[in-house]
């Protein structure tokens, strides 16, 4: 049939599929009323109604297969001659359909959806987390926490050195700290020591109220007792806002969302504890549990400047494990955020603020 102009009740060939077979028929559609009428070779039709036939889409290649209730379904190998005679008919394209064929459509399409996703990513996913984050109960929090603090001491972590009377030491140096700080009470809280093997001087704020400390950052920090008490402050920041849950659940919805583009659920939940590992804290993150860190010193009467000789010290140590290729770590931890001039200046800064 030529692909010349179409005529409404005009036929074209197609080839008919019935549903019950694999075999084709050659058949002749016309358009009479509101039915498609398939006039088969032996002189038979075959009529079916327009509102129970799926037009094809329009596209630049391959021919148009329209789907008919009940499974069968109709090729036409001439796609030009289709699009003619099917807009004699007079079906017309929705407006997506005719989007599609034009570049610059096409263009702005996904200008948009790029825009739309990445304003998702920057405002969306953050309060979609707070709000995830505000109902889970306390008991998923610290089964998440438990779960990776474990992980973590059997694959990153060594068993202390660090004898008990100091840790019980640390442990109510803090105590007093913070409720000196927070008279309402503080947040539930438990400080861990360890070694640090391959995460070296560090510490480590995990959901759940899990604190941190390795034996290397306190030899690094001896006779520095103030950086000491400003580092578990800072970590305690983590956990008293909950930064660690919201990184979690922030990987959770973005993984989420990838799983529903890709049709696979099957890596959003698994291992969620060891995300951890793998997840650092935002920027506002690091401001938010430094600024804790200088309340909690301050209200101690010490002076927040301490954790300027903490930096200083980290900043060595770090030059050291660089040169001897040894530098690594844990997102989440505190010696892998390197303090910038921002973070000492505040630290500089709120020692001499007003009390």
């Amino acid at each position: 049939m030529s692909t010349g102009p179409a005529h409404a009740g005009e036929p074209i060939a197609a080839t008919w599929y019935d549903g019950r077979s694999a075999r084709g028929h050659a058949v002749q559609a016309t358009v009479e009323g509101g039915t498609l009428w398939l006039h088969d070779e032996a002189g038979g039709r075959h009529g079916v109604a327009l509102h129970q036939v799926l037009w094809p889409e329009r596209t630049r290649h391959g021919q148009r297969v329209a789907q008919l209730a009940g499974g069968g379904s109709l090729a036409f190998a001439d796609a030009g001659a289709f699009d003619a005679w099917w807009r004699a008919q007079g079906q017309r394209e929705s407006w997506v359909v005719r989007a599609q064929q034009h570049w610059r459509a096409t263009l702005l399409a996904l200008a948009g959806l790029l825009l739309v996703g990445a304003a998702g990513y920057v405002w969306g996913v953050p309060w979609v987390a707070a709000g995830v984050v505000a109902v889970t109960p306390p008991e998923v929090e610290s089964a998440i926490g438990d779960s990776a603090l474990e992980q973590l001491r059997s694959g990153l972590f060594e068993p202390t050195k660090t004898p008990a009377e100091v840790q019980a030491q640390w442990r109510s140096r803090l105590d007093a700290a913070l409720r000196q700080a927070y008279p309402e009470g503080p947040v539930a809280w438990q400080l861990h020591f360890a070694g640090g093997g391959r995460l070296g001087a560090n510490a480590v704020a995990l959901p759940g109220g899990h604190i941190v400390i390795t034996d290397e950052l306190l030899a690094l920090l001896k006779g520095a007792d103030d950086a000491v008490l400003g580092v578990l402050a800072h970590e305690h920041g983590h956990v008293r806002r909950r930064h660690g849950m919201h990184a979690v659940v922030r990987f959770g919805i973005v993984s989420a969302a990838t799983s529903v583009a890709l049709g696979d659920f099957s890596s959003v939940v698994a291992g969620v504890p060891a995300l951890l590992a793998h997840l650092g804290y935002s920027r506002d993150a690091e401001r938010e549990a430094d600024a804790d860190a200088a309340r909690v010193l301050l209200a101690a009467g010490r002076d927040p400047a301490a954790m300027v000789q903490l930096f200083e010290r980290l900043q060595g140590r770090g030059e050291r494990e660089r040169a001897q290729g040894r530098e690594g770590g844990l997102p989440i931890a505190f010696a892998s955020h390197p303090a910038d001039e921002e973070r000492i200046r505040f630290f500089r800064e709120a020692g001499r603020s007003p009390r």
